[in-house]
């Protein structure tokens, strides 16, 4: 039994205090009102919470979180709740709050010379993109998402998404963040320094942590120029080898200009054009792999649609690409894209399936790709394999979805076997089990075999120095480990 476990709550007087410092009306405690809280994107796991507090301020959540450590209550802090992997759910014993960051959606500033714009946690990644574009710049974070990811659970996740390929995962784009301890204690490290060479990079502790040790309550954020040449083409591709020698070319020959490289497969597209409406095939005839290439550069003269063009054209000639169209215009830009980036919600919208977000060195993607899907239906025979993701940088979403017919609960009793088979080649890789979406509730159990011996300790004396309560996100991330 942990210490926080120990306490007793009296949930009338704590709600109370809770409303006094958000108002009313921001302390939601309705049944009915807290259910969306309480479920993940996928609606595979459901837990329950008292309350579901909403601050406006960082004071407020300052005050929100001294108040739950003082009556040793759990938080679970949750911005869109997009998350693929539980980690914004709360638990079924009921007696941790969720933590909305919602109405925190401030665009604190936007520094156009600096490259820099300051947040608030509650802001959507879209509104951030579009404050970014008023400015004439871009922020180059992108992902299916965006319209509803809120930058603090980006960051408590280091989010990836479409551009990684060019400017990293989201850490990458972090200059400075502020933090509320699970003390209470407010951490503004808001600094919008390239070079700040004083002491350890804290900032880096908490992008990644899953709300386990703080709540972000704003954050620093590169931007870069806004492109003024974008060019994008939809590929038709012969097989997984031909994805990855388009995109070695791609990366050798136009280094600056790459932008995003993405694979999808046959099935997914057709599941996305039976589910998805107002989308179409802009070929003739379907295909078993398609790859996205997009470049941009700032400058409106740079001729990438010819340079995209153009070695597109030569691959057609020695077979690797099959077929090509590309984007005219914005909207037909937006089309193509949508084709890639509607792939989850499609496969949600067919039947439950198995997710395997992992990554791999790029040089073993291809392989990884035949491999990992010779291996699923040599043992789980009728399964449907059906990836997608960012080669560029090595990140595949391995999801597969059971056969016509067969239950979905069923199939998903035998995810960790499914889960086994496929990480199995992972590690031959020297891969990763999770390369963007986190561990959350889903992957814990994961982390001894992944993880273990002193770098796992080495986070557990994190945790247990920041929050030696234990009341940040408990259940997420970490394993249990052994009594102290």
């Amino acid at each position: 039994m942990t210490e926080r476990d120990a306490i007793s709550h009296s949930w009338p007087e704590i709600r109370s205090a809770l409303a006094k410092i958000v108002g009313e009306p921001n302390c939601l405690s309705d049944p009915q009102e807290l259910v969306p809280y309480c479920e993940d994107w996928r609606q595979l796991y459901k837990g329950s919470t008292p309350a579901v507090v909403r601050p406006a301020s960082t004071a407020q959540v300052a005050a929100v979180v001294r108040l739950c450590a003082q009556h040793r209550v759990a938080i679970v802090p949750q911005g869109g709740n997009t998350g693929l992997v539980a980690g914004a759910t709360p638990g079924s014993s009921g007696d941790e709050i969720v933590l909305s960051l919602a109405r925190m959606n401030k665009v604190r500033d936007l520094d156009a010379v600096n490259l820099t714009c300051t947040l608030d946690a509650g802001v959507t990644l879209k509104a951030a993109q579009e404050a970014a574009l008023a400015a004439d710049c871009m922020l180059p974070l992108s992902m299916g998402s965006e319209g509803s990811a809120q930058i603090g659970g980006v960051l408590s996740t280091n989010a990836g998404g479409n551009n990684t390929v060019r400017y990293g995962n989201a850490r990458d784009l972090v200059l400075g963040l502020e933090v509320v301890l699970p003390s209470g204690d407010v951490w503004n490290g808001l600094r919008r320094l390239r070079k700040d060479n004083t002491g350890y990079c804290l900032r880096q502790l908490f992008v990644g942590a899953e709300g386990t040790l703080g709540v972000i309550t704003a954050a620093v954020l590169k931007l870069v120029p806004r492109p003024r040449d974008v060019a994008l083409a939809l590929c038709e591709v012969s097989s997984e080898q031909a994805a990855l020698d388009l995109f070695l070319l791609y990366r050798d020959r136009h280094h600056d200009s790459l932008q995003a490289f993405e694979y999808f497969c046959g099935a997914g597209m057709d599941l996305v054009l039976r589910h998805i409406p107002e989308t179409r095939l802009p070929f003739a005839k379907p295909a078993s792999h398609y790859v996205l290439v997009e470049l941009a550069d700032p400058s409106p003269d740079a001729g990438l649609c010819q340079k995209l063009e153009d070695l597109l054209a030569a691959e057609m000639q020695n077979g690797r690409v099959q077929d090509a169209v590309l984007a005219g215009s914005s909207a037909e830009r937006a089309a193509l894209w949508r084709l890639r980036e509607e792939q989850s919600e499609a496969q949600k919208r067919e039947a439950l399936s198995v997710k395997n977000d992992v990554s791999v060195p790029v040089s073993k993607v291809a392989e990884f790709l035949v491999r990992a899907r010779a291996v699923c239906e040599q043992k789980f025979p009728g399964i449907r394999v059906i990836p997608y993701g960012h080669m560029g940088d090595g990140n595949i979403h391995f999801n597969l979805l059971p056969a016509a017919g067969v239950q979905g609960s069923a199939f998903l009793e035998r995810t960790g076997a499914i889960m086994n088979a496929v990480n199995e080649i992972v590690r031959e890789f020297d891969g990763s089990f999770s390369a963007e979406h986190g561990i959350g509730r889903v992957k814990p159990s994961m982390m001894e075999e992944w993880r273990g011996g002193a770098e796992l300790e080495t986070m557990r004396r994190i945790k247990e120095a920041l929050d030696p309560l234990g009341i940040m996100n408990p259940g997420k991330l970490l394993p249990p480990g052994p009594a102290r």
